[in-house]
């Protein structure tokens, strides 16, 4: 029929089509139509910022939360390549002594003070909200913390079933379809299918509670309190288990040292411990008080009081080496190192690098070139720069260190080679003996790669400064050290504490450069906390233990930067 010019499938078509489709587009409509009232816009506005944040959060869980939740699994077990059996905080105790358990006692408490500081949040939200039934999002918030933990529970249960696969299928035929069937075998293993079912009969009841709270009772605040009481669910169960954790793991080791005959003073250290800490902190509050204060007489009674405190504290503070007595002391000795590096270093690169920011910021001949050799050094591979450092502070008397030492009279040194302090080197007391010599040229090599990096930072924050503000002070009669004290200082002081923060986290990150300059002959005179933690992983292949000193690793420079923060941000000028 299509050869004369009819055909019966496209009239078909036409007729039929638009009964076909009628409930496609009713529903399209009455979708079209949501989406265009006030909670339908808002609805879109939000799906789009979640959509753009989305990648970034994904991102954030893979490669940064999930590799912490991850050490600390693994650092509760025996793990040597495969995964063995629960230790609990036997790694950490190994690792820090008695001191391990108090550390975990505070970490209890600390998430127990979050959860309070969001529940709290949570009811000032609730109270600007009196007008709205806000129960079921609060219930829905609360079941999806809840289900959070058990999909991490089963996950963690089933990580470890599964990394076992090789050794099951060992001596075997290995294929795919091997691994395939001992894979599917692991979803089903004692342990996991029970997590499993409560995971889903979790996931199911949170997504029921959201529905419900996102469509019947929803309001402009729902979503902070889901959110709120979600996050306070969550902190508030990992506080009962850290806690529970480490009550249980501390009366196992009194238990087993009471039955070799020893005592374990494990209580009455963490008592004494945490009180001293409280004091002290007790104590920086009212010297702060005290500094705000108006009269003098308050502001003698405050400082008294806050240094009587301290003292106690102090006092109380002497039970800490006592809990260390047993921790491993290679462990100490590479935080030691640590500190020392970082002391070394970030003041000096921030001063040298603010100097020369100051001076290549003044109209110079050649002061684009001059910034481009600058930060040469931060963008050239650090294995070519630091064979180049190796070479040049060798032992050898040939070597261009030595070489411009015997140009003032002084005696060829080792160097790299050298695992005696400097202060000793110098005939200085042994209380001011300072880092090995090998560290020393680290420390250099540090700095110098870092200068550039730190100088152009602080340029930009000086082109940020109002060129009126110093014609200003001009004007008033300022010299060039007032004006740079008084106005380019404050003005940095933003720079100042971004790049400080960096670099003290930089530092107590450092591997690589210290890797490769480090020597055999010095020992653990220059071994960081990561460089001692990567030996442990390489050549002990000690997973768990690594994972625990990662994780110690980890919480003191969160801590660190907590404390930066909290103490240095207050003193920075925003203008």
């Amino acid at each position: 029929m299509a050869r004369f010019g009819y055909d019966r499938r496209a009239d078909y078509t036409k007729v039929a089509s638009p009964y076909r489709q009628s409930m496609p587009m009713a529903y399209a409509k009455k979708v079209s139509h949501m989406l265009n009232t006030r909670r339908g816009r808002l609805l879109k506005e939000n799906l789009t910022a979640y959509l753009f944040l989305a990648p970034a959060g994904i991102l954030i869980l893979l490669f940064g939360l999930f590799p912490v939740a991850f050490a600390f699994f693994v650092s509760l077990h025996r793990w040597r390549r495969f995964p063995d059996n629960y230790i609990g905080l036997a790694n950490y105790e190994k690792a820090l002594g008695n001191l391990g358990y108090i550390l975990f006692f505070w970490l209890a408490l600390l998430a127990f003070a979050a959860a309070l500081r969001v529940s709290r949040g949570l009811l000032q939200t609730l109270r600007r909200s009196e007008t709205t039934n806000q129960s079921m999002p609060l219930l829905a918030g609360v079941v999806s913390g809840y289900a959070a933990l058990l999909a991490l529970d089963w996950f963690f249960k089933l990580i470890p079933v599964i990394m076992l696969i090789p050794r099951l299928v060992r001596g075997q035929n290995v294929s795919l379809a091997l691994f395939m069937e001992k894979f599917g075998e692991s979803f089903t293993s004692p342990g996991v299918y029970e997590a499993g079912n409560l995971m889903l009969l979790g996931f199911l009841a949170a997504t029921a509670a959201l529905s419900v709270a996102l469509w019947r009772f929803r309001s402009d605040s729902s979503p902070e309190v889901i959110v709120r009481s979600g996050i306070a669910t969550t902190l508030m169960l990992a506080a009962v288990f850290l806690l529970r954790l480490t009550i249980d793991q501390t009366n196992l080791a009194i238990a087993v040292a009471r039955e070799s005959g020893e005592s374990l003073p494990i209580w009455s250290q963490l008592v004494f411990v945490s009180a001293g800490v409280g004091l002290i902190a007790s104590a920086y509050v009212i010297f702060q008080r005290g500094i705000r204060a108006q009269s003098n007489r308050r502001f003698a009674l405050l400082v008294l009081s806050g240094l009587s405190l301290a003292v106690g504290g102090y006092l109380l503070m002497a039970e800490a080496p006592a809990a260390l007595s047993a921790a491993d002391d290679d462990l100490l000795q590479g935080f030691w190192v640590t500190v020392m590096y970082a002391g070394g270093t970030v003041p000096v690169q921030l001063t040298i690098g603010l100097l020369l920011a100051y001076l290549l910021f003044q109209p110079i001949r050649f002061r684009s070139f001059f910034r481009m050799v600058y930060f040469i050094p931060y963008i050239t591979p650090f294995v070519a720069t630091s064979i180049v450092f190796r070479v040049i502070f060798d032992a050898g008397k040939t070597a261009p260190a030595n070489r411009m030492l015997a140009i003032v009279g002084i005696e060829p040194q080792r160097w790299i080679l050298e695992r005696s302090s400097i202060g000793s080197l110098l005939g200085l007391p042994d209380f001011l003996a300072g880092p090995a010599l090998a560290l020393i040229v680290i420390m250099i090599y540090s700095t110098w790669t870092y200068i550039g990096y730190d100088a152009v930072i602080f340029l930009a924050g000086l082109g940020n400064i109002s060129g009126e503000l110093y014609e200003a002070a001009r004007i008033d009669g300022a010299n060039g050290w007032r004006i740079f004290r008084h106005i380019t200082l404050p003005l940095l002081s933003p720079t100042i504490f971004f790049l400080s923060l960096v670099a003290i986290i930089g530092t107590f990150q450092a591997f690589t450069q210290i890797w490769i300059l480090r020597t055999g002959a010095v020992g653990s005179k220059v071994n960081t906390a990561s460089v001692f933690i990567f030996d442990e992983l390489q050549n002990s292949n000690r997973y768990g233990y690594a994972s625990s000193m990662a994780f110690v690793l980890f919480a003191l420079i969160l801590l660190m930067t907590l404390f930066q923060n909290r103490i240095m941000g207050r003193r920075v000028f925003y203008g």
